[in-house]
């Protein structure tokens, strides 16, 4: 886990050149393999309190998978000295989109390894890749199916964590990372803009959901948060209730709460090394050909939180650190652009909803109203 300093922008890197070779053909976010630095610690959090089923163990990982899900696992906690993210890993689409894969990053220039075995338990042949912004993504098509235990209800919880959802990244260029993974295929849902155009963050998706992955911009390439999904709305609250019941309460970082952007109701967790987890719900359909766009405007308090309540400040600067193929950590750059952080205390802290009637707010809101504008 690293927090972002602050300091210069530093220049745009260069543009990433598009292949000719065709990008494989994704289907969804499927995994994350987070370095944990004690692993009984962290299998006690994400399994004892957020209720994720162990599909495999042993010394040095467990893998884990949520309660509706039919591969092997979505999420590995792998045991290391530092905490870091190890793989974004992604299902593809037919055993040829991992020849393609290799081909596609490689004509990119990145540094490409493939195991045909698999480089982990329950994925056989698998492409890893140190994609141009710095990431360590994987790709894989042939898995071991487990048990869904979507029909299981002796085993759900009042707060069961039913799919992977999504990863958030951070990376300094928003821009340059949507033509990236446009190219691969990805398609935007919802931006977040200034009124000079600079793009803040850039949700995309695969499935026919808000986003497989965002682009968050800052100090990167860091890991913002992986996402689980519950069914409803309860279930989030359900999960506060059982970490205040244990006294686990330091664990909430953020929320809950409902976002602007994506509609969904959120909640936002540290593990015990800092990694950020969410739990996300009720988002909508994006799988139209010509779903529209939407654009926030970077003043809109509304965008991050629905109801107006201000963001912690870690949120926008804490990320956990990727890790490249030898497993090492990756060098970051700062953003290119002005920070959020410059808007955010305005827009996220102080700011109101609608500035043109600042009048007619109360005289406790208009003092808060002023002093976001000031700072």
């Amino acid at each position: 886990m690293t927090s972002e300093t602050p300091g210069s922008a530093t220049p745009p890197a260069a543009p990433i050149p598009v292949p000719t070779s065709p990008a494989p053909d994704v289907l969804r976010c499927a995994s994350m393999e987070l370095v944990v630095t004690d692993l009984a610690r962290s299998r006690e959090f994400y399994v004892d309190v957020l209720g994720l089923v162990v599909t495999a163990e042993d010394e040095q990982a467990v893998y884990l998978r949520s309660m509706e899900e039919f591969i092997h696992h979505n999420l590995i906690l792998r045991k290391g000295e530092v905490p870091a993210v190890a793989a974004f890993s992604y299902r593809v689409r037919s055993p040829e989109d991992l020849d393609r894969a290799e081909a596609y990053y490689q004509e990119m220039g990145c540094p490409t390894v493939r195991n045909r075995t698999g480089f982990v338990r329950g994925v056989g042949d698998s492409v890893r890749v140190q994609d141009p912004l710095g990431f360590p993504y994987e790709f894989f098509h042939e898995v071991e199916h487990v048990e869904r235990l979507a029909w299981r209800y002796d085993l759900h919880t009042p707060g069961a964590l039913v799919r992977i959802d999504h990863f958030n990244q951070v990376t300094p260029d928003v821009p340059r990372a949507v033509d990236y993974m446009e190219n691969l295929g990805f398609r935007v849902t919802e931006d977040i803009q200034d009124d000079g155009g600079t793009v803040y963050a850039a949700w995309m998706r695969r499935k026919s959901t808000v986003h497989d992955t965002a682009m968050t911009g800052g100090t990167g390439p860091r890991m913002h948060h992986v996402a689980f999904a519950t069914h409803e709305k309860h279930n989030i609250l359900a999960i506060c209730d059982k970490l205040g019941a244990l006294r686990r309460s330091d664990c909430i970082e953020r929320g809950p709460g409902r976002h602007g952007v994506s509609n969904a109701f959120y909640l936002y967790l540290r593990d015990p090394d800092g990694h950020r987890i969410e739990i996300y719900t009720q988002d909508y359909y994006t799988g139209d050909p010509d779903n529209p766009r939407v654009t926030w405007d970077v003043h809109d308090n509304q965008r991050r939180d629905w109801w107006g309540n201000p963001v912690v400040p870690s949120w926008y600067t804490d990320a956990s650190t990727v890790l490249d193929l030898d497993g090492a950590p990756v060098p970051t750059r700062e953003r290119t652009d002005d920070s959020e952080m410059e808007v955010t205390i305005g827009a996220d802290g102080f700011s109101y909803t609608r500035p043109d009637d600042a009048e007619q707010m109360p005289e406790w809101k208009q003092g808060e109203y002023k002093l976001g504008h000031q700072l």
